[in-house]
């Protein structure tokens, strides 16, 4: 894939955004601590994940490229925004992502089936690209 190919799947990102997630990325919570353990050094099936992840105006909670793929780990504030999350998954999959969440609770208690679950995703043919991926969609 040339140069401007790769741009044009890239999403961009304003400075807050980025910003935002260098300060999340200090202030991880139990459950993803537990998980970025699993997921960091391509541990996970030789797949670099990033932790912290902006993706347009949206900070992923651990983001895979290559497999195109977004991990969300909701905790109990995730109890009262269920809407909001499913746009923001809504918006993620018009772009060709993939999503997948776990409750920290699923982590903190068994971490192993949760990394399995994770490589399971990553081993299905990665969703169909979104209008987002030909450079025509836009963030709402």
């Amino acid at each position: 894939m040339d140069e401007r190919m790769r741009n044009e799947r890239r999403i961009r990102t304003s400075a807050g955004v980025q910003q935002r997630a260098r300060e999340l990325r200090q202030e991880m919570t139990r459950a993803e601590q537990l998980l970025w353990e699993r997921l960091r050094n391509r541990q996970l099936g030789g797949l670099k994940f990033r932790r912290q992840h902006p993706l347009g105006p949206f900070i992923t909670d651990f983001y895979c490229a290559e497999k195109r793929l977004v991990v969300e780990i909701d905790g109990d504030i995730h109890d009262l925004q269920k809407e909001q999350d499913e746009q923001r998954t809504r918006q993620f999959e018009e772009f060709g992502y993939r999503v997948i969440r776990f409750r920290n609770e699923e982590i903190e208690a068994n971490i192993s089936l949760v990394v399995k679950k994770i490589f399971e995703a990553c081993q299905s043919p990665s969703p169909r690209m979104g209008r987002g991926d030909r450079g025509e969609g836009s963030w709402r």
